[in-house]
């Protein structure tokens, strides 16, 4: 890291919806030392002629997966840690490459991975965990067999890496605790059923109140918050109703749950570009015939569920779920909202919205002073062409995570 100051381009204001010209920023360390439209002056610093492209906050994806690397989850029944780690990393380097600066892992992602990220012995994103999620008996996150009685030891299968099984509000509160212990900077429970589970329909509750209830107390005794995969609206209501912060996915919401939601000040996090890829690619990854038949129920509905929450004013966030082999489609999320949502509004999802949710507001999704120089350099304008952020990263002249280019095919 040095010092690095930024002229000649263009600067996207993501709070104004602005495209400014003749804006200059200075890079200090890790950090954004100055804004300004008056020319900046630094005797040290290393001049980045930016020739007219876009400047603008690097990206955020609010709900990612690094260890889920095969669509078909059983698949990772049996794969070592050590391998999942592997596999981890060629993920958070390709979400990088794309332009995501930050994501936040709703599970498995845990401690060790962060800490690699963080020090630079993983080139990956900003690394939010959820550790492992949090699911009930016979839940969205039991991936046990019919047959089987016992989960598989966690040093020894990816598969129950990622969840723990909880039952009871005693169990809820230990399973909590313990997941912040480990460094989970979020908490994440199961109370719908789930598109890739294979034991548990759509619409079951799951989870009691008391037990929803109990993972929010002892998360926000810590200051942190719980996010809840949930798809159906009653699902959606039991969840915010005890206090769940961010609602994943909510694809079958009713006005009445989206209603709700924008009382008690919740955050949804659609995750559209999943279930397209699942429809589109799944079946080729070992998809089962009773996931796809789930998949299809949630596709059809999550264009109305953001319509929804969009109208009533409900924060939405950015988020793309995808497992395994369909990670490459992380940025299509970006053109099927452009149905239902203007770009600059997708674009706000993905930095200062998921900002928000983070905790993180004034350190990531804008450039300005005091924030972390997480930033992208765009060949064109983004909140006109949301195409800008297709094809792999292919359209990004510069990368920078903290103040560290991990792209950068300017001119010097």
């Amino acid at each position: 890291m040095g010092s690095f100051l930024f002229t000649g381009g263009r600067f996207l204001d993501v709070r104004s919806g602005v495209i400014k010209d003749g804006i200059e920023l200075l890079v200090e360390g890790d950090r954004i030392k100055e804004v300004s439209d008056t020319p900046i002056k630094s005797a040290s610093a290393q001049r980045v002629d930016l020739d007219g492209k876009v400047l603008m906050p690097g990206l955020i994806d609010a709900h990612i997966h690094i260890f889920l690397s095969e669509v078909n989850i059983q698949h990772l029944a049996g794969v070592p840690l050590t391998l999942l780690a592997a596999k981890a990393g060629v993920l958070m380097r390709d979400m990088l490459m794309r332009g995501f600066t930050s994501v936040r892992d709703t599970a498995g992602g845990d401690w060790g991975m962060q800490v690699a990220s963080d020090t630079g012995l993983v080139d990956g994103p900003r690394l939010f965990i959820s550790g492992m999620a949090i699911s009930q008996t016979g839940g969205h996150g039991d991936f046990r067999q019919r047959t089987q009685t016992e989960i598989e030891c966690a040093c020894c299968s990816g598969l129950s890496y990622t969840t723990r099984i909880v039952d009871g509000v005693p169990d809820m509160i230990k399973a909590v605790r313990d997941e912040l212990r480990k460094g989970a900077n979020q908490i994440k429970i199961m109370v719908s059923g789930g598109v890739a589970s294979q034991a548990d329909p759509l619409d079951s509750l799951q989870f009691r109140l008391d037990e929803i209830a109990a993972a929010v107390e002892e998360a926000q005794h810590w200051g942190s918050y719980v996010c809840a995969h949930a798809y159906s609206a009653e699902a959606v209501k039991r969840a915010v109703g005890q206090g769940v912060r961010s609602i994943e996915h909510g694809n079958l919401m009713d006005q009445e749950a989206v209603d709700l939601m924008k009382e008690k000040g919740a955050f949804l996090v659609p995750t559209l570009v999943a279930y397209d890829a699942m429809k589109r690619r799944g079946r080729d990854f070992g998809l089962t015939d009773y996931s796809l038949a789930k998949n299809d129920v949630v596709l059809e509905a999550g264009l109305r569920s953001l319509d929804m929450c969009r109208k009533t004013g409900v924060p939405i966030c950015y988020g793309s779920d995808l497992l395994g082999q369909l990670q490459d489609d992380q940025s299509r999320e970006f053109l099927i909202r452009s149905e239902v949502m203007p770009a600059f509004e997708i674009i706000q999802s993905a930095t200062i919205v998921n900002a928000k949710l983070l905790q993180r507001e004034g350190e990531l999704g804008e450039l300005v002073p005091g924030a972390y120089a997480d930033l992208l350099v765009v060949d064109g304008d983004p909140t006109k062409d949301l195409g800008l952020f297709q094809d792999q990263g292919a359209h990004l002249s510069a990368i920078m995570k903290g103040g560290r280019f991990y792209k950068n095919r300017l001119a010097a």
